[in-house]
């Protein structure tokens, strides 16, 4: 984890080209296979909702508001992120940013999930735990999905 308590960073290469990475984050039926089910469409603006698993140690109600900020095909997307809880007052807004860039015959993929907030214990336990989650879905999870893809 690095110093910065407000951000989690993820810097892993994956052997696969630019265009095969961008469809398992932006297609769908890929995304539910390694992240979680949703009704995700690359527009900006667009408005999802993904369901997965509560985890009551952080506060996290297992219904993730997400919407699509800014994406460049093939280059970068960024997703706004919250709680979808409706039961919970509002407050955790996190930006999440992947950047693709071409490496080799591969990609070298940033992942950035911003907007952590060091003052609020649940918060710094949800960083915690998303940390070693990221870095997991992304060497291991999206590894798969796009492995599966050849």
């Amino acid at each position: 984890m690095s110093d910065d308590l407000t951000t989690i960073k993820v810097d892993q290469f994956l052997a696969h080209p630019p265009a095969k990475v961008w469809r398992v984050l932006t297609e769908p039926d890929l995304i539910a296979r390694w992240l979680m089910p949703g009704d995700f469409r690359l527009e900006v603006g667009h408005r999802y909702t993904m369901e997965t698993r509560a985890i009551p140690a952080t506060g996290f109600s297992g219904i993730v508001q997400a919407e699509v900020l800014a994406f460049e095909p093939e280059r970068m997307l960024r997703i706004g992120w919250a709680d979808g809880d409706p039961a919970r007052p509002a407050g955790t807004g996190w930006t999440i940013t992947w950047t693709l860039v071409p490496e080799g015959r591969g990609t070298r993929i940033f992942l950035t999930h911003e907007g952590f907030d060091p003052d609020d214990p649940l918060q710094t336990r949800a960083r915690t735990i998303m940390d070693g989650g990221w870095r997991g879905m992304v060497t291991h999870r999206l590894g798969d999905v796009l492995a599966s893809l050849d």
